[in-house]
């Protein structure tokens, strides 16, 4: 007889490496011990003795219609705590990250105060972090002037990598690296095995474009041109051939830099790529005049240009999709009369990335297991955290039920995050997360329609019933796997899949 386990999850479509397949996934001590037949019985212990919540379910059924997924790694998100957590804090960022399907979330080193470019600031985020976070939450450090020379402590610490900036990052505390700055870090970084990240525009193709100002979106498009970022590419490849160090491009805007991107990967060169579920999303065309919710930078361009991004997707030039989460407060955001010029930059997407992406890709025909490929397998492989990403024995209980039917349209103020602002306000999508499990326990679940889970309101929960006794934050702080893992490798591409 098998040995008891603390939870049973059964589907009809469970995500596999090997594909969809009907099954039953059991669970103990967090981790995913086996998948059986979907009817196979499980014998689960009592509740007090597996430690879930009084009330919880121990063998679960999903619904027809919904699929059971690999919770999602978010390599890319602004938490903004402690500093500035009236933009965004761990409580609300995570509640975020459940509600849409996301186990691990990896911390920027800003927009904090202090970011986190020492040591100190990183024990200041972990304290902040603790004993609020209903996710998993790593960190990555910052690469500033100030702190070249001492980036070994940093990564000995257990960050996951070092993110710089080329241009002018929007706050004093987090300043750009010169071109030699570049180097050196990439040198410094390259000793110790570590990653480089890095936001890559051109100070010098910027100052050039004409200024943003005013309510025109094609004026702010101007400002920051594709040549911008395909200029500081070059550099970025320039300091990986020099230095040896591994190179990560984050949130790609510009199609324009894909030829020297794959020319850069055909040499041998250890340079992986992000884009964001906004630039997969919106187009310019699509962006009213004063509607700076949809300011960031690099900025959304054209069809066009969204259209090859997918292109790079499907043929592995980009690796990954993370979705930028940069909240800021309304005033910041809105408040400056559709000024392009005077609105923070940054879209709040956390809570809904895996729906918004999969809404663009099933349009197009593309496979729900190859959207979970760029926003959970390759993510996790690219922070190192093998037992994530993936539904297979072994691999730590960070799972969620998802409709990918279902629709819906965005209410901002129903959302987790803190400020009721995002692009993707009253767009209709297709895709809901409806539950959310951390290492086996329930994290989020709107209460709709799972046989024996909790009851509760429908929809996407309010910031209120996020916040019920049965959901207390469960999230562990990660620190970045040793030893250092060698750049990721990436699977031949595959024909999409069908949906389920």
């Amino acid at each position: 007889m098998r040995e008891r386990v603390d939870r049973v999850i059964r589907a009809d479509a469970v995500l596999t490496p090997a594909g969809f397949v009907r099954g039953a996934v059991t669970i103990a001590g967090g981790i995913v011990t086996a998948i059986l037949p979907i009817d196979e019985p499980v014998d689960t212990r009592p509740i007090a003795e597996s430690g879930l919540s009084a009330g919880a379910a121990t063998d679960i059924r999903l619904p027809s219609g919904r699929v059971l997924l690999p919770g999602l790694v978010d390599t890319h998100v602004h938490v903004n705590e402690p500093g500035r957590t009236d933009w965004e804090g761990f409580a609300s960022a995570t509640r975020a990250a459940a509600a849409g399907g996301v186990t691990t979330v990896i911390d920027m080193p800003l927009n904090s105060i202090p970011p986190t470019t020492t040591v100190s600031g990183l024990d200041l985020k972990r304290a902040a972090a603790g004993p609020q976070a209903s996710v998993n939450v790593g960190f990555w450090g910052g690469a500033v002037p100030g702190n070249l020379g001492t980036l070994r402590e940093l990564h000995s610490a257990g960050v996951f990598g070092f993110k710089a900036f080329l241009s002018p990052s929007g706050v004093d505390e987090f300043p750009a690296l010169s071109s030699a700055e570049l180097l050196t870090a990439a040198a410094e970084i390259a000793a110790f095995g570590g990653l480089l990240l890095v936001h890559a525009e051109d100070p010098a193709e910027l100052d050039a474009a004409p200024p943003a100002n005013g309510r025109s979106y094609a004026g702010f498009l101007a400002s920051r041109p594709p040549r911008a970022e395909a200029s500081a590419i070059d550099r970025v490849i320039d300091a990986v051939r020099r230095t040896g160090v591994r190179a990560h491009i984050l949130h790609l805007s510009a199609s324009a830099a894909l030829p020297q991107l794959r020319a850069a990967r055909a040499e041998g060169l250890p340079i992986t790529v992000e884009t964001c579920p906004h630039y997969l999303s919106f187009a310019a065309e699509q962006i009213p005049d004063g509607a700076t919710a949809f300011k960031c930078c690099p900025p959304i361009r054209d069809a066009a240009n969204r259209d090859l991004l997918w292109a790079g997707l499907l043929d592995g030039t980009i690796d990954l999709v993370a979705s930028d989460h940069s909240p800021a407060t309304r005033e910041l955001k809105l408040g400056h009369g559709g000024d392009f010029g005077l609105a923070w930059g940054g879209i709040s997407g956390l809570e809904l990335s895996l729906p918004a992406v999969w809404t663009a890709a099933g349009a197009a025909g593309i496979g729900l297991d190859r959207v979970i490929g760029w926003m959970s397998t390759a993510t996790a492989r690219f922070a190192g955290l093998s037992g994530k990403g993936t539904i297979r024995p072994g691999a730590d209980a960070d799972l969620v039920s998802f409709a990918p039917e279902e629709s819906f349209t965005v209410d901002v103020g129903a959302l987790q995050h803190k400020n009721p602002v995002s692009a993707f306000d009253g767009a209709t999508l297709v895709g809901r997360v409806h539950s959310t499990w951390l290492a086996g326990a329930l994290v989020h679940d709107t209460g709709v329609g799972n046989e024996g889970e909790n009851s509760g309101t429908s929809g996407i929960m309010s910031p209120a019933a996020s916040a019920r006794p049965e959901y207390p934050p469960r999230g562990a702080l990660l620190r970045r796997p040793a030893p250092t893992r060698p750049a990721p490798t990436r699977p031949a591409p595959t024909r999409p899949a069908p949906t389920p």
